[in-house]
């Protein structure tokens, strides 16, 4: 079915309650690599109940992470083959640190859908109450659907964060597992195109690539180990445009500048009040950008 807009845009996907539990928070911690020093103190509290600090990237599979079927794509106006499909971006603007166990609600609507002429860009925006009906966080997200463009449709903005000219503040390396992206499917996203090499040849690459949200929790972790002193309460907001894949085993370079939120022409709302950090991700490998205009702001 082609992407109808005039049906898709401000499309209500329903409510959605769920919940969550430590063992759920530590199991998405440790497949983004927490605990690889088991010796650590800042490690354990990403990987052990005693004093554990919740990433806020764990707001983007909490309604999920429990699922066991590969995800559709099929809103109103919208059903699109899964293969076609990757993220986009991704924003979380946390509202309050994130508990690490409870309740919530959570209602979407797509915001937008977007027409780039051999691909069609489609909009979410999720906001989440605990179940006393306080704020928890936002999440807006996109997706990149490959060959559904050329409806007639609005091209849309361009978002980009330029780089500071200068050199970085912080760089860090991080390595991924070979069987990285096997671990993160357990987080809720059983999408073949992570684990299945004959889907992925079909999706156009060579081998399974790394869950897209994989990469985007672990950098955040990375710059949270870089400049707030590995903790993760401190964010306020992490957001990103996801550049290009990661194919697991390889090392990813993050490159962190710190910046006032003022001063980042184009940025988000959510970025504009105290410190941010502007950030770049790389495949040391490949030399090939991964994660761009991408914005972390401390609480």
């Amino acid at each position: 079915m082609p992407i109808d807009p005039a049906v898709a845009v401000g499309a209500d996907l329903g409510e959605t309650v769920f919940a969550w539990s430590e063992s759920d928070v530590l199991l998405y911690h440790l497949a983004l690599g927490a605990g690889g020093d088991p010796l650590s103190s800042r490690e354990l509290h990403y990987a052990t109940e005693n004093d554990l600090r919740v990433l806020p990237t764990f707001a983007t599979v909490a309604a999920t992470v429990r699922a066991t079927e590969p995800p559709a794509v099929r809103f109103p106006g919208i059903d699109i083959d899964l293969a076609a499909v990757v993220h986009g971006s991704q924003t979380v603007t946390m509202h309050r640190p994130l508990p690490s166990a409870g309740k919530a609600v959570a209602r979407t609507r797509i915001t937008d859908v977007f027409d780039k002429g051999k691909a069609a860009v489609i909009w979410q925006e999720t906001e989440v109450v605990a179940d006393d009906g306080s704020p928890l966080w936002t999440t807006r997200s996109s997706i990149f659907a490959r060959g559904e463009g050329g409806f007639g449709g609005e091209r849309g903005p361009s978002d980009r964060v330029p780089l500071p000219d200068r050199t970085p503040d912080a760089v860090v390396t991080t390595a991924t597992l070979p069987q990285q992206a096997l671990l993160y499917r357990l987080c809720g996203d059983r999408n073949p195109l992570h684990s299945d090499p004959a889907f992925a040849r079909r999706a156009g690459f060579d081998v399974p690539i790394l869950h897209g949200l994989c990469t985007y929790g672990m950098v955040a972790k990375a710059v949270a180990d870089a400049v707030l002193d590995g903790d993760p309460r401190a964010i306020g907001s992490w957001s990103a445009r996801f550049a290009g894949v990661v194919f697991p085993g390889e090392t990813l370079r993050t490159s962190i500048w710190v910046q006032r939120g003022r001063d980042l022409p184009g940025a988000p709302a959510a970025h504009r009040d105290g410190v941010a950090y502007v950030v770049a991700t790389e495949s040391m490998e490949r030399g090939a950008p991964v994660l761009a205009d991408a914005v972390l702001t401390a609480r």
